[in-house]
């Protein structure tokens, strides 16, 4: 055994770890919503723990599945990103084959899997980010540098869009072009190019709201919902009132109010109001903290793994990042009267068995990131470590780094081949090069300048 496969075998030797706080987080969500769906949904049924009991069996296999999608490499995973995208389009059409799709309250989201019901968009949430991720890491260059590249996932989006539309599910569609848009700025995207689709995403989310009348119902009543209480602003205003109740440190866990029939999807649109109705004004920030504790981690992870060139998992953990953060933001802000009411679910927390079982799918990614960005920063300690004890030991190191990263490798090679390419004399060449990011300075999502 010659000293490079003694080195490899030393380096597939080592493990990493999971991540702690990031775990902490999810975990202590995922146990806050037990208790809040088994407090707000128990006048909701005719047996008191029924919504109870299915928000456990699904935590519980959500669970499992997270656990499934931590032990599998992510380069595993990667391979499959044209099946994934294929995925997400299949499972969005799939809904509307008779005896497969269902309808409720008019809408066509979920499919009917005998034992239960399963709403598609969730799945497709994940996939997506995870072909996003894959296509940003394949193409991270070619996204900054020209506007088809930036439009090829525009345009996937689009058409997922318009698939969501039909169910109709304006909530979802709104969330998918945001994540679209946030990975691409975040994977090195041009913002002067990012300008112009986005304000004409805008327009079009603006003029969908306008020409469909139970959408401007809705921004009318959020507008005042005490103008109409017993009709389009029963919701809010009830949402309203509970938190109102809720003061400083809540009534007490089980003592709400309005959860008695009053206020509407207690148990998973306005679950957030019968928290702070229960918990107050101390329980809502806990929960805050909560979720700004797992975006905050889900970033800081993404970060670290673009700084040491592992740009998928990095983006994977950018798309899981937004995700959360804008559907929380959403969830509460319609709760506290800031948005429209939309359907999305506060994740990990309301009752929901497609959006918790996905969910934990996300969360098991993101720890599944973690634990292979701290098994990579001790592969490269310990081959620092080997490089500084043995000179002589250098030039090996440097094979197995390229042995185990050889997409780095290639694209650190490209990066270095451009810096040499001589500075053109004239402003017109000048001019004429600068639309290829291979020959000019660009902002990496490192926050760095990087030549």
């Amino acid at each position: 055994m010659n000293a490079n496969t003694r080195q490899a075998t030393r380096l597939e030797s080592i493990e990493g770890h999971y991540d702690f706080w990031l775990a902490s987080a999810a975990l202590a969500l995922a146990a806050l919503g037990v208790v809040m769906v088994g407090s707000s949904s128990i006048a909701m049924a005719s047996t008191p723990f029924y919504y109870l009991t299915r928000h456990v069996m699904f935590v519980g296999l959500g669970l499992v599945l997270a656990f499934v999608a931590m032990r599998i490499e992510l380069r595993a995973i990667e391979k499959y990103n044209r099946l994934l995208l294929l995925g997400c389009f299949a499972l969005l059409i799939v809904v509307f084959l008779p005896g497969v799709g269902v309808t409720v309250n008019g809408a066509r989201r979920w499919v009917n899997l005998v034992v239960t019901r399963f709403q598609t968009v969730e799945a497709v949430k994940v996939l997506y980010i995870v072909w996003l991720a894959s296509y940003l890491a394949r193409f991270r260059d070619e996204v900054n540098a020209t506007w088809a590249a930036m439009f090829k996932p525009l345009g996937v989006a689009a058409l997922l869009v318009a698939l969501l539309l039909v169910q109709p599910d304006f909530g979802s569609s709104t969330l998918l072009l945001a994540i679209t848009a946030g990975m691409l700025v975040l994977g090195g995207a041009n913002l002067s190019r990012m300008s112009t689709p986005v304000l004409i995403g805008l327009v079009g989310l603006v003029a969908l709201v306008i020409f469909e009348p139970y959408r401007m119902r809705r921004v009318t009543s959020f507008v005042d919902p005490w103008a109409d209480q017993l009709g389009s602003g029963y919701q809010l205003s009830n949402a309203l009132m509970a938190i109102g109740r809720g003061q400083w440190s809540g009534v007490g866990l089980g003592s709400s109010v309005q959860k008695l029939n009053y206020l509407p999807e207690a148990h998973t649109d306005f679950i957030f109001s019968v928290i702070g109705e229960e918990l107050g004004f101390a329980g809502v920030c806990g929960v805050i903290a909560l979720y700004a504790l797992l975006v905050g981690r889900a970033l800081w992870l993404g970060y670290r793994c673009v700084e040491m060139r592992r740009h998928f998992s990095g983006y994977v953990a950018f798309g899981i990042a937004l995700w959360i953060a804008m559907q929380t933001f959403v969830s509460v802000g319609v709760n506290l009267g800031m948005l429209p009411t939309k359907g999305l679910t506060l994740p990990l927390i309301s009752s929901g068995g497609s959006s918790v079982l996905m969910t934990c799918v996300a969360m098991g990614l993101l720890l599944r990131v973690s634990y292979e960005l701290s098994r990579a920063e001790k592969q490269v300690a310990l081959l620092r470590g080997e490089s500084a004890q043995d000179p002589a030991a250098a030039p090996e190191a440097a094979a197995t780094l390229a042995a185990k990263a050889p997409r780095a490798a290639a694209n650190e090679k490209t990066r270095k081949s451009a810096v040499t390419v001589s500075a053109p004399s004239s402003a017109a060449t000048a001019s004429a090069l600068r639309g290829t990011s291979r020959l000019q300075s660009r902002i990496e999502p490192t926050f760095e300048r990087i030549a």
